[in-house]
């Protein structure tokens, strides 16, 4: 197996990360440092990170969480924000969000201490869905729809076309809509938006793919029921 999967399933950190700490020489097999792409056997080898015993067998843990506005998606900050890991103070594992939401947008959120899923819900290359309501100041035109619909020229480069909904004035000024996108951008949606020279007023993560925040309240969570699991293990693993 190989180290850095290795290390995402004993819920270190997500693959990416698990790479970066390899780089840095913080990662030993056997008590030697380990080398990026080396592997390991589980059943035999010994890994340390930092010179602490990293052990594969863990209990995965798969969270739908309706975060609220007003919390940030991180275990820690600095400022004293509230924070995700507040709500999951009580689960002995470290958690993260697999994808984010900025501090002022709410909505569905998927928490794991998987690192693989976490890969798959976030790389580009799975083209997962991601629906959100929104709300924006002025009126979202036709052709400005059809922009969002066609991909838009950003800071780092065009989005894929969007599927947008639903397009209706919203009282006093604004405009609400749905708008359904295949990539996970920072802070995608609101940036397409400032592009057209529209505000978000408001907006809601609604559904990840299969999964959506029927049942849950803000700040709520529960645990992803069995058909859900089998859902996300359905993803495609090819690149792994």
């Amino acid at each position: 197996m190989r180290l850095q999967k290795y290390l995402s399933q004993a819920g270190i950190a997500s693959r990416r990360q698990c790479e970066e700490h390899i780089r840095q020489g913080r990662v030993c097999i056997n008590g030697e440092p380990a080398a990026l792409g080396a592997c390991v056997n589980p059943e035999k080898d010994s890994v340390t990170l930092n010179n602490l015993p990293v052990k594969r067998t863990f209990e995965r843990v798969v969270i739908l969480f309706n975060k609220p506005s007003g919390v940030i998606c991180t275990n820690s900050d600095p400022q004293g924000r509230k924070t995700i890991r507040e709500y999951f103070s009580d689960i002995p594992y470290r958690l993260y969000s697999a994808g984010r939401l900025d501090f002022n947008s709410q909505g569905l959120l998927i928490v794991t201490n998987d690192g693989a899923l976490t890969l798959k819900l976030t790389h580009p290359r799975y083209g997962i869905p991601k629906t959100y309501n929104v709300i924006c100041d002025g009126v979202l035109t036709s052709s400005q729809a059809a922009s969002l619909r066609r991909g838009l020229e950003l800071s780092d480069g065009k989005t894929l076309p969007a599927r947008v909904e639903n397009v209706r004035k919203a009282e006093p000024f604004g405009t609400s809509f749905s708008i359904t996108i295949f990539e996970g951008r920072n802070r995608q949606v609101r940036r397409m938006l400032e592009a057209l020279g529209h505000k978000t007023l408001y907006l809601s993560r609604e559904k990840i793919g299969r999964l959506s925040l029927k049942g849950l309240a803000a700040g709520e969570w529960r645990y992803a029921a069995s058909e859900e699991l089998a859902w996300l293990d359905s993803l495609s693993n090819d690149k792994e």
